[in-house]
């Protein structure tokens, strides 16, 4: 038995918790809020975000974070990215030994254009207490993974032995884990799949369908794939579990948040009034932030990108920026990847 902290007690990381308590694990959540604290130590829920679905015995609950990381040497950072740089401080802050962080973060840093695992490792600086950064990413929705049915993702980090470590800490018959050796793709095809997942939501609110939403998908895994090869990504990896296969479960599913605030903005709600409906973090919004200025940076063709952008932050229409890409000039689908 491992004693395990997990750092945001949303959906995604109770989810990941339950996974971790039923391998035998001691799990320490925490949260800010003392009330939700409170309801997971008494009640064993979690109601806000995993409605009807019961916690093992093993997982407790902390608002002292130091309380929660004191005693452990791997930690599931489970928040939204914007609140990396903030928890991997205090984290580092009020540990006592060297970590492994285990992040779940799919997103990147709008201004800076960083991967969550070049923001921890940034914010660490060297110190003595971060051991590694694994990325976990794959198809996986929290409320699927809560209620024990079967799912299959990849863990990744520059240190092997460490991927292999989480590997087999969340490996068990109902969460089956990969390791995989592209760092930089597994965390960009779970970032950017998210603005296609907006961009898909989007259509649906639009009133299109099937065609719209697989010319979508296919469109844009090549953009994606077009940026990761420029940032160093083996094409092969958005073929995968952190590419293609989380593409297909956040662009189609009714768990996918990104899906349903585009659908919302879609159907004619400003982006203030969606976000503040959908009352939890949609990693796309920002992301796409920081893929356009990406894209601008690096010269790389990302029509579908920019289109959203230009819907989320300059007030263009949803379905003037559909015929926008249905106009653009004549093209082969072949492209070249790399040189």
């Amino acid at each position: 038995m491992t004693t395990i902290a997990v750092v945001g007690s949303g959906s995604w990381g109770t989810a990941l918790g339950m996974v971790l308590a039923d391998n035998g694990h001691d799990v320490r959540m925490w949260a800010r809020r003392a009330d939700q604290i409170e309801e997971m130590n008494t009640k064993k829920t979690n109601e806000k975000y995993l409605p009807e679905v019961t916690l093992p015995e093993t997982m407790s609950g902390f608002t002292s974070l130091e309380e929660a990381v004191q005693p452990v040497e791997v930690v599931v950072l489970a928040v939204p990215v914007k609140a990396i740089r903030e928890e991997t401080k205090k984290l580092l802050e009020v540990s006592n030994r060297p970590l492994t962080i285990i992040h779940v973060s799919k997103g990147i840093e709008p201004g800076t254009q960083k991967r969550v695992s070049e923001m921890i490792e940034e914010e660490a600086n060297g110190h003595a207490n971060l051991h590694s950064v694994v990325v976990l990413s794959g198809p996986s929705h929290a409320e699927e993974v809560s209620r024990r049915q079967p799912t299959t993702v990849t863990v990744s980090s520059t240190n092997l032995e460490s991927a292999q470590y989480a590997q087999d800490l969340f490996m068990n018959q109902n969460f089956r884990v990969y390791t995989h050796s592209d760092l930089v793709g597994v965390e960009l095809g779970g970032a950017l799949k998210n603005i296609i997942a907006l961009v898909c939501g989007v259509t649906n609110g639009l009133g299109y369908g099937d065609n719209t939403k697989a010319a979508i998908m296919t469109r844009g895994l090549a953009e994606i794939t077009r940026m990761g090869v420029k940032l160093g990504a083996d094409p092969l990896t958005f073929s995968g579990l952190s590419g293609l296969g989380d593409l297909i479960v956040t662009c189609t599913s009714v768990h996918s948040r990104n899906f349903r605030a585009g659908r919302l903005i879609g159907q004619g709600l400003s982006l203030d009034d969606v976000l503040e409906q959908m009352g939890m973090a949609v990693e796309g919004v920002r992301t796409t932030q920081a893929a356009f200025e990406m894209a601008n940076r690096f010269e790389v063709e990302m029509p579908i990108t920019s289109a959203i952008y230009h819907v989320l932050f300059n007030g263009i229409k949803p379905e003037d920026a559909a015929g926008e890409l249905m106009g653009r000039v004549k093209k082969h689908e072949e492209e070249k990847l790399t040189d």
